[in-house]
Parts: structure tokens; C-alpha cells; sequence
């Protein structure tokens, strides 16, 4: 099982020079990071006239070939979760709304695994690392992702509009990115979020995984089009440990994981399962949502050993290195904002790699 982070903030547009000596130091094995198609880091900020090919001059990919260098010099996998559609490609509208055409998004996917595929050269004559582990979008289950989650159809009757969208998406990355046709590619699809309340017409709606996944398949994606499913398996709450199960029915943490992994054998047979994104926040900082130093080590500790010891689980990653300077947001760090390593980071160092 790979052990690693989900942290574009260090491994993107952070000091490489400072984070990636530390992500050594940890035996990190991969590193999970959105490639924004469009939205802040956007590559493509135009359409570019020949959209498969990674060398249009529409494409800017400095910031991500920066990673890659430096993951590839420290020994670290990079993960590229593609996200974002540019204003040109889906009518003008933000970034988490899907692509009006889903031939752009495969187009980009495959000039990205092209330009990553260990055959391109950089400006400065040094060949751009290969990158092999791929996922499309991130948490689709959730509106500040993929709007809109629900389209009301007549009086009563809603569709999951972003599961309809996601299974196109989904199948959109996959093909462009197997287009390169290296055998060892890998493209995960799903990286659901954790909970849900399945209620359309509340004043925020959000499919739980289960049924998001399911409506996924019935909008068409095959078992031929993704290599693993990715799930985020958050406990509930900070007064859960990784073992404890979710109340919401249709909801899925570490703690049931095992009715995850049934589901996507019934509907796609023996996929692999990757973990993109799970982590505990601390207090300090955080005094409403976060847990002691001491039981954010313990938790990740026992966190990593479920995972490990199921025979389905290639992938688990931890949010995040650092914590983030705003105490509304994340704080689930192995180190303070200012630094200061938490017993968690021992903990993380210790674990089985």
C-alpha cells in the first residue's frame, strides 16, 4: 500500500526547496494534488486550437513540471487529480461546473498524461518525469465541487445532475489519458466525499457516496473506464475514531468502508481502492473540530493499520502537512502553520511504507 499526503499547497505553489526535503524525511511515497484544467493554477487560461497536444501554446504546465522535478528528485510519486473547467469550455460559468463538451476535458486529459508520459522534454532540456497515477475531479458528491448536484424535472421529480455529468467526466479522463497507451498508467475515479443527506430539496443538498455511486454507474460509466474507486473516508466527527461507523444511512467512513468496497465489487467487479483524502484536525488550533496532538497521532496510527490490512486498499492518504494559516480552515497538519512538528508527524514516519 502506498502511504503518502494530499498537500498541493507544500508540493505545488508552496517552497519546494522546504517542503520536499520533509516529505523525504517522512517516506512519503506519493503526493495528491489537483492539475487545475481551468479555475486559479489554470494550464489552459484559452482554448487552445489543437487541444490533444500537450505543446499548444495555450498550455502553460511550468508550475506542475516544477512537481514533478522536485518529486522525482526526492523520491516521491505525484498524483494528479484533474479539476476545473476553464470559462471557455463549459459556457462562461465557474470551474465547478462540468464541461459543455466532454471531447475538451479527454482532449486535456490526454495532451496532460502526453506531457507526462517521460518523453517530453522541458525548456531547459531536462525530460519532464512521468507521472502515472491519475483521478478525476475531487469530492463530486459535493456542491462546492460539481454544481449542480440536483436538477428539479417537473413538479416533484429531481435528477442527480452530477452524477450524470461525473460518469461522462469520469470516462472523458480516463480515455484521454489511456490514449497515451503506457501500460502502467492508472486513473482512479470516485474520491467521494463522506457524507450526505440524499435530500434534493434542502437548502443544501449533497448525495451521500452510496447513492452517488450507484447513479454513477446507471449514467453509463463501465468497469473498462477507471483502474481503482476513490473514496475520502472522514469520520463523521472529531468525537469518532477511524473505527467508529457513520449514523447516515448511505454515508461511508473508515470505520464501514467494507460496504463501500461491496458495492463497487457489484457494480464494477474487483476494482482496486484508493483513499485520496482522510486526516483528523487539532486543537490547537481549531477548539470546535479538532482533536489533542496526542489523539491525532493515535488516530492516524490505527487509521493507516485498517487500511493496510485490507487486501483492496493500494492508496492512503493523509490531509495535510501543514496546517493552514486560517484557523477556519484545515487543521488536520502533521505540523503547525508555524511549523512546529505534532506527535502526529512521528506517528506518520513510523508507519510501514
Amino acid at each position: 500500500m502506498l502511504v503518502g499526503l494530499l498537500d498541493e499547497a507544500s508540493a505545488l505553489y508552496g517552497n519546494p526547496d522546504t517542503s520536499y526535503p520533509i516529505f523525504k524525511k517522512l517516506r512519503v511515497q506519493v503526493i495528491r494534488m489537483d492539475m487545475y484544467w481551468g479555475g486559479k493554477f489554470a494550464i489552459a487560461k484559452r482554448r487552445p486550437l489543437h487541444p490533444a497536444d500537450p505543446a499548444d501554446p495555450a498550455y502553460d504546465w511550468s508550475l506542475y513540471d516544477r512537481a514533478a522535478n522536485y518529486a522525482s528528485q526526492y523520491g516521491v510519486k505525484l498524483m494528479f487529480t484533474i479539476w476545473g473547467t476553464p470559462r471557455w469550455a463549459n459556457g462562461g460559468k465557474p470551474p465547478t461546473y462540468a464541461p459543455t463538451k466532454m471531447i475538451d476535458l479527454q482532449n486535456f486529459a490526454r495532451a496532460a498524461a502526453e506531457h507526462f508520459s517521460g518523453a517530453t522534454l522541458a525548456a531547459d532540456g531536462r525530460t519532464v518525469p512521468a507521472i502515472r497515477l491519475w483521478t478525476a475531479w475531487n469530492e463530486p458528491n459535493q456542491p462546492f465541487q460539481l454544481a449542480p448536484q440536483y436538477t428539479k424535472v417537473g413538479k416533484k421529480k429531481y435528477v442527480m445532475t452530477s452524477a450524470i455529468n461525473y460518469a461522462k467526466m469520469c470516462t472523458a479522463v480516463d480515455l484521454g489519458v489511456h490514449s497515451t497507451l503506457l501500460a502502467n498508467e492508472k486513473v482512479g475515479c470516485g474520491l467521494t466525499a463522506p457524507l450526505g443527506n440524499d435530500n434534493p430539496a434542502g437548502k443544501r443538498p449533497i448525495p451521500t457516496p452510496m447513492s452517488f455511486m450507484l447513479a454513477v454507474k446507471n449514467a453509463g460509466l463501465k468497469a473498462k473506464n477507471f483502474d481503482a474507486w476513490s473514496h475520502n473516508p472522514y469520520a463523521s466527527s472529531p468525537m469518532d475514531t477511524p473505527t467508529t461507523k457513520p449514523n447516515g444511512r448511505g454515508s461511508v467512513t473508515l470505520g464501514n468502508l467494507d460496504v463501500l468496497i461491496a458495492q463497487v465489487t457489484k457494480l464494477w467487479g474487483n476494482k482496486r481502492i484508493w483513499l485520496t483524502e482522510y486526516g483528523y484536525q487539532t486543537n490547537p488550533p481549531d477548539k470546535t473540530f479538532g482533536v489533542s496532538y496526542t489523539k491525532q497521532a493515535q488516530y492516524l496510527t490505527q487509521a493507516f493499520g485498517i487500511a493496510r490490512t485490507n487486501p483492496r486498499v493500494d492508496v492512503m492518504l493523509w490531509f495535510l502537512l501543514r496546517d493552514e494559516p486560517n484557523v477556519a480552515g484545515w487543521q488536520s497538519g502533521l505540523m503547525t502553520f508555524g511549523g512546529k512538528q505534532k506527535p502526529a508527524f512521528n506517528a506518520f514516519l513510523r508507519l510501514p511504507h
